[in-house]
């Protein structure tokens, strides 16, 4: 049997376990039954009533996405001049350190500055991105139903 068979069979045979309001209800939950050598691949966490939601963090300009850009660019230059670490011997490391992560700040200022240049000002705002729902589902297979329900009752006390 296949994995996607193997998947279809206990999809076809899932029955809720508990409800939780949050997600991080359903991840103790789970994390409790695997404490307890539930086999846990046999559980599903399903989110109903999901929508995405868009936190604004700030407005974004030219200066701010470059800025932004010229971060992730020192942070590049000082992982490729630690990967030069691995290479190099004595003091040619410093030279390569103060050279990379200089270059790479530049050019990810640059990047940043086009980005958010190139976009005339449609996307003038940051902002974080999330996938929440009204509620999650602890689902397991059908079988294990009461072995589950016995774990998570044993757990609570």
């Amino acid at each position: 049997m296949t994995t996607a068979n193997a998947r279809t069979v206990l999809t076809d045979r899932l029955v809720t376990l508990a409800r939780f309001d949050s997600y991080a209800g359903a991840q103790r939950l789970v994390d409790q039954l695997s404490d307890a050598k539930f086999p846990v691949e046999n559980i599903r966490i399903v989110g109903n009533g999901v929508r995405t939601v868009e936190d604004v963090t700030g407005r974004m300009s030219k200066g701010r996405a470059a800025l932004y850009g010229a971060g992730t660019g020192a942070w590049i230059g000082l992982f490729v001049a630690l990967l030069f670490l691995i290479f190099t011997i004595g003091p040619v490391w410093w030279g390569v350190l103060l050279t990379t992560v200089p270059l790479a700040a530049l050019f990810g200022a640059l990047a940043g500055f086009i980005g958010h240049w190139a976009t005339g000002g449609h996307r003038d705002f940051s902002s974080v991105q999330s996938i929440q729902a009204d509620e999650y589902e602890v689902q397991v297979d059908a079988g294990l139903h009461e072995e589950a329900l016995r774990l998570a009752a044993q757990n609570a006390r």
